[in-house]
């Protein structure tokens, strides 16, 4: 197994503190209704939860934000909300953790995206979405664009964080990916599948298991197969790496000679994996600001994915959340 020494692992940490990473893609809400469910509805066989709690947080691109900003990076979000409640409420939620909200374009023609999960004894019930996926219009792509190209200069690494909203598009894309890599930005993808083969020039891009399988058209049921979905994705991202997120077997990276390796999973309880991918493209693309390779960022974003799936609904990872658990790993896994 790979590892990274806590000592190692401290002063990477260390060096996160005010790391300013520009964040563009889809933002969202993630509203929550928290309650018991004791009876079935009498007109229909559904649970009926009486809701005792709400809560809000950032979704999509906006919890790279915040996932950036709770490892004590200084974190610059890109993206589109509807001018509504809910756009307002976006912003007093990126407020609340100094996020500064001015290159958040506003929209018209579009609702604020909001996601609203029903939770009932710590289990998903039913999610409904509020949204409008058809891609922006060439104005509100020329603002996207121009708000990128005008914070480039001052940041350290660039995340994309693609959730087919309608943010993300191919020409977007041609705009923002070369110019950031001709900068030497380090720049990591959260893909998916609609725009895979537009994710170029790119350091890394970050699908999971059934992105990758379904990008290459390979299905992962061996390590023979593993390692020709990585050789096919390269192919298709021309040379960008690709660290594919595969639940409990872990993740595994796939660099410039093609070949894989393994990061075993250390999460000792999965209660919910709900935004687990925002946290390893924030710690990835951290990780590579900070001068780790591109092992050690990817070691780290699987200890800070660790911490975050051991919490139920969006949640976040401390530096010091992701430090106690290498320790904890070091500490029962491995003998001096």
């Amino acid at each position: 197994m790979k590892r990274l020494k806590p000592s190692r692992a401290a002063a990477l940490l260390e060096q996160f503190q005010n790391k300013k990473i520009l964040v563009i893609g889809d933002l969202m809400l993630d509203e929550f209704l928290w309650g018991r469910a004791r009876r079935i509805a009498p007109e229909a066989p559904v649970p009926i939860v009486e809701i005792e709690r709400e809560t809000l947080h950032i979704g999509g691109a906006g919890n790279v934000a915040a996932n950036l900003a709770q490892l004590g990076a200084k974190p610059m979000v890109i993206g589109v909300r509807g001018i509504d409640a809910n756009g307002e409420r976006l912003c007093g939620e990126f407020e609340k953790i100094n996020i500064d909200t001015c290159s958040i374009v506003l929209d018209s023609s579009r609702p604020t995206t909001v996601k609203t999960r029903i939770i009932a004894h710590s289990q998903h019930v039913v999610r409904a979405d509020r949204e409008k996926k058809t891609p922006v219009n060439k104005e509100i792509e020329a603002q996207l664009v121009e708000n990128f190209l005008w914070l480039l200069p001052t940041v350290e690494a660039v995340v994309v964080s693609d959730y087919e909203k309608g943010v993300i598009t191919p020409s977007l894309l041609e705009k923002i990916l070369t110019p950031a890599i001709a900068q030497n930005i380090p720049v990591c993808v959260d893909p998916k599948l609609k725009n895979f083969e537009y994710y170029h020039p790119a350091t890394i891009v970050t699908p999971n298991q059934n992105e990758a399988e379904s990008a290459s058209r390979i299905t992962i049921d061996s390590s023979e197969n593993l390692s020709l979905a990585g050789e096919r994705l390269r192919q298709i991202l021309q040379g960008a790496s690709v660290l594919i997120t595969r639940g409990e077997e872990g993740m595994s990276l796939f660099e410039n000679n093609n070949e894989v390796v393994n990061v075993p999973t250390i999460a000792r309880e999965v209660y919910d994996v709900t935004g687990a991918g925002d946290t390893v493209v924030a710690t990835l693309a951290l990780g590579l600001a900070c001068g780790a390779s591109m092992l050690e960022s990817a070691i780290l974003a699987n200890y800070a994915a660790g911490v975050v799936v051991a919490k139920v609904g969006t949640a976040t990872a401390s530096a010091q959340e992701v430090l106690a658990e290498i320790d904890n790993f070091f500490h029962h896994n491995v003998k001096e």
